[in-house]
């Protein structure tokens, strides 16, 4: 449709190009045709003309083009592009024939995209708002490399630090049968992990405290761990690198990043510490780095790994945090600016907290974490194509109550049920015509989709691409779960309006025909989209 209106523009002789960023998509409202675009206002300063003078030129020359059924002009100047039933209903072809590739794009072809989520501490097991950022960071990390994106998800690993240390001593105090330490983590994780511990290095609570210890920490991390990597991996989220905080101080690199700071005048001391100059880039107050004592404060790590990230040739490098981290904004970006970095090359995305609630109150306590809600606790209580479409149904920007009642209903009120009984109502009735003998031949007649129905959910289904380019532009996966909804609500209306097989004793019709072809793209944008979330595209219910 760009080339539509750009051979307009030239037909009319306005000697200007149509700007990349003119948007040409489709109106929410049918009433406003196929499509409608607002390019006589901004080719209005350019061409030195009214943008209504430029609209009714363009429209003239646009309903002379081939497939264009009419072209309306309103307001102060949009164009409302309708199309002929025929350009219209190709577009199931084209979808057909695109398969999984519909939806796709190469916006953001050769960018390289560093997505870090979830990096809980491996302290205990993935609580409810870390599940919603294995959710959301993965479906965002398919929708960015949907739109040609080099994606890499990492997992940064804090292994080292005070809370790692309570991790330690709490299994230990398990394990010798002693109280958790006062500091210390509960829940009847702690118990199984020592237990665990102790199967691999017997005797080890009887060393001294400073061995044992150790013993604890490092096998009770890497049982953690691995317990943590299983069970997002049984939610469908993997990582491609899980990068270890601890090698960035045992190989130098916060050393060298520090002394790189130092070097070029961003840090100063102050009251016997190291200071970064942050104030000077956006931050709300200048951060220690090195504290007074001579050890590293926790920006230090930050800092080393965001040089890690670039020096791995990252072009962007995304931060998803939680409600808490909303200081790491400004930090973040202004380290970047401290080593001479574009602070553009870092994006924090700040996740707010999320409940599980079941009869309008809270669920509070989990089987083995104590006082929080688990992921483990989410999946079983909800089952994970629920789990995940639930978390990313909504912008990460609110707070999120999870109803138990309704995200497990087997009905429309659950959208997650609405939209996979959409996509199995479509498997079925493909069946039922295979039963039939009706095949999808390649000479089927587009201008056949005529109906009122059939063009709604033609322009839902032309819609699915600009959907996915925005929830990547805008890292708003939430938006392909609301225009599922939208579809399956179409294609239902559709259905129940045009009889799609034919009754009885009757012969399929080239109606028949065309409208299965309307079906299965139906069905294959359902699919791509579900797939973009993680979840199944069931063929029964």
């Amino acid at each position: 449709m760009r080339a539509a209106v750009q051979s307009a523009v030239d037909d009319g002789v306005l000697a200007v190009a149509v700007p990349d960023d003119v948007t040409i998509d489709r109106p929410r409202s049918r009433d406003h045709g196929d499509y409608a675009s607002p390019v006589a206002l901004q080719l209005a300063k350019t061409a030195g003309a009214p943008p209504r003078q430029i609209a009714d030129l363009l429209a003239e020359r646009l309903r002379g083009t081939t497939g264009i059924a009419s072209v309306e002009v309103a307001g102060p100047g949009f164009l409302n592009i309708t199309l002929e039933a025929a350009a219209a209903g190709a577009l199931a072809g084209i979808i057909v024939s695109a398969g999984e590739k519909y939806g796709t794009a190469t916006a953001l072809a050769g960018k390289r995209i560093n997505l870090e989520f979830v990096s809980a501490n491996p302290t205990g097991p993935i609580h409810i708002g870390g599940a919603r950022w294995a959710a959301v960071g993965d479906a965002l990390g398919r929708v960015l490399s949907a739109q040609g994106a080099d994606v890499t998800r990492e997992y940064y690993f804090n292994d080292a630090g005070t809370q790692i240390d309570r991790f330690a001593r709490s299994l230990l105090a398990a394990a010798r049968g002693l109280p958790t330490p006062e500091d210390g983590y509960g829940g009847a994780y702690i118990g199984e992990i020592a237990t665990r511990v102790l199967a691999e290095h017997p005797g080890a609570d009887a060393l001294p405290d400073d061995e044992a210890a150790e013993t604890f920490r490092t096998a009770g991390v890497a049982l953690m761990f691995d317990e943590i990597k299983q069970e997002l991996h049984e939610f469908r989220t993997d990582f491609d690198v899980y990068f270890h905080e601890d090698s960035l101080h045992a190989s130098g690199a916060v050393a060298a990043a520090v002394a790189k700071l130092k070097s070029s005048g961003h840090l100063y001391e102050k009251d016997g510490a190291w200071w970064l100059r942050s104030t000077e880039y956006g931050d709300d107050k200048d951060r220690v780095v090195i504290k007074s004592d001579g050890r590293p404060a926790y920006i230090a790590g930050d800092l080393a790994y965001f040089l890690d990230k670039r020096s791995r040739g990252f072009d962007l490098c995304i931060y998803m945090l939680g409600a808490d981290h909303h200081g790491y904004i400004a930090r973040l970006k202004a380290a970047a600016a401290a080593f001479g970095d574009d602070p553009d090359t870092v994006e924090v995305l700040i996740g707010q907290l999320v409940n599980l609630v079941k009869g309008g109150a809270p669920v509070r306590m989990s089987k083995r974490a104590g006082t929080v809600v688990a992921l483990g606790d989410l999946v079983e209580a909800l089952g994970v194509d629920a789990a995940r479409y639930a978390l990313i149904r909504y912008s990460v920007d609110t707070s999120l109550d999870l109803d138990i009642e309704l995200w497990t209903k087997q009905t429309n009120d659950n959208p997650v049920f609405y939209v996979q009984y959409a996509h199995a109502r479509l498997a079925s009735l493909q069946r039922h015509a295979a039963d039939l003998g009706i095949e999808l031949g390649a000479d089927y007649d587009p201008a056949l989709l005529d109906t009122p129905q059939e063009a709604d959910l033609l322009a839902l289904l032309a819609a699915f691409p600009q959907v996915v380019a925005t929830a990547a532009e805008l890292r708003e996966p939430h938006r392909v779960a609301r225009y599922l909804e939208e579809l399956a609500s179409g294609y239902h209306k559709f259905y129940d309006a045009v009889r799609v097989l034919p009754m009885g004793d009757e012969d399929p019709t080239a109606a028949t025909v065309a409208r299965l072809w309307l079906c299965r793209a139906a069905r294959q944008v359902l699919a791509n989209g579900l797939g973009l979330l993680g979840v199944d595209a069931p063929e029964r219910m």
